[in-house]
């Protein structure tokens, strides 16, 4: 009922909840029922581009901006005039991108990357993020005048173990849809299978209520799934997989421990090897939490 309110207004709207609560489905769902349904729906993960490439896609560039840049290059918000930006893992995005979207949430306007006038938009922006944007305040992580922009409607999507009821219609949608992908003719579920779907824990929420079924479809050979096969989906369900933002950043702070060891912290050292200058080094340093001095000397401790 929220979501159909707020899809009716301008409002921006920030959608928060875990991987794979379907934060993406709810925010092409509000722009459906939003007067701006006839214009571009463009969606953007912040935290799986790099800081140094998010600029110029979000707000564009003009030729010769920067060394490849040989075209202007319109960037996602005039790319998406008139409809809806859907800005996903909002928590990721750094710092001086944050500064740039207040400009847009507050005047309107964008600057591309190498322009010396910025350019009016009419765009409507939803957010969605799995980070608790509240506590990242208080880290000094995220700026508290852009949470209150993108907060003017919070809509939580509560983890799909707290929603046991929405289940058995999430199933047959899916079952519906994967039917047509694998030209199958399966017409539901069996009764203990769909009782077993009700009470697995989901850890992955509808990503993986998804892929489950998914193994089911291509696997069933009857008219309806049996239990077995959701058994063995559950079981056979594959490891955990992190959100590309946290692999990421779990792979950069790896690297940068490794830099530093093989240089005993000497900044300018990991730098030169990373092929990065000092400053985006000591940048990425305190983001990760890194100081330099305990790894000097290691062998002498």
């Amino acid at each position: 009922a929220e979501a159909r309110l707020a899809a009716q207004s301008d409002a921006s709207v920030l959608i928060q909840g875990e991987s794979g609560t379907g934060k993406e489905l709810l925010a092409r769902a509000i722009h459906r029922a939003s007067p701006r349904h006839t214009k571009p729906f463009v969606a953007i993960n912040c935290g799986a581009i790099p800081a140094e490439l998010l600029e110029s896609e979000l707000f564009g560039h003009v030729k010769g901006a920067f060394t490849g840049a040989g075209r202007d290059h319109a960037g996602l918000f005039q790319s998406a005039e008139g409809g809806t930006v859907l800005l996903d893992e909002i928590g990721d995005m750094p710092a001086p991108l944050q500064v740039k979207l207040l400009r847009v949430l507050q005047e309107g306007e964008v600057r591309p990357v190498g322009a010396t006038e910025t350019r009016s938009v009419d765009v409507r922006i939803l957010s969605a993020t799995h980070r608790n944007l509240e506590e990242a305040i208080t880290r000094g992580e995220f700026r508290e005048d852009l949470y209150y922009r993108l907060n003017v409607v919070n809509l939580t999507l509560p983890p799909l173990r707290e929603r046991r009821e929405d289940i058995p219609l999430l199933a047959q949608h899916f079952l519906t849809v994967l039917t047509e992908k694998y030209r199958r003719r399966i017409h539901g579920f069996a009764p203990d299978a769909l009782d077993m779907l009700v009470a697995a824990d989901w850890p992955g929420n509808i990503r993986q209520l998804h892929n489950v079924l998914e193994q089911c479809c291509a696997l069933c050979t009857t008219s309806t799934i049996p239990a077995s096969l959701v058994a063995r989906a559950l079981r056979d369900k594959p490891a955990e997989i992190q959100p590309l933002a946290e692999a990421r950043s779990t792979f950069e702070r790896d690297y940068l421990i490794s830099l530093l060891k093989l240089t005993r912290g000497q900044v300018s050292e990991v730098a030169r090897l990373a092929g990065r200058n000092r400053t985006e080094v000591y940048r990425l340093l305190q983001r990760h939490g890194l100081t330099p001095a305990l790894f000097k000397d290691r062998d002498e401790a």
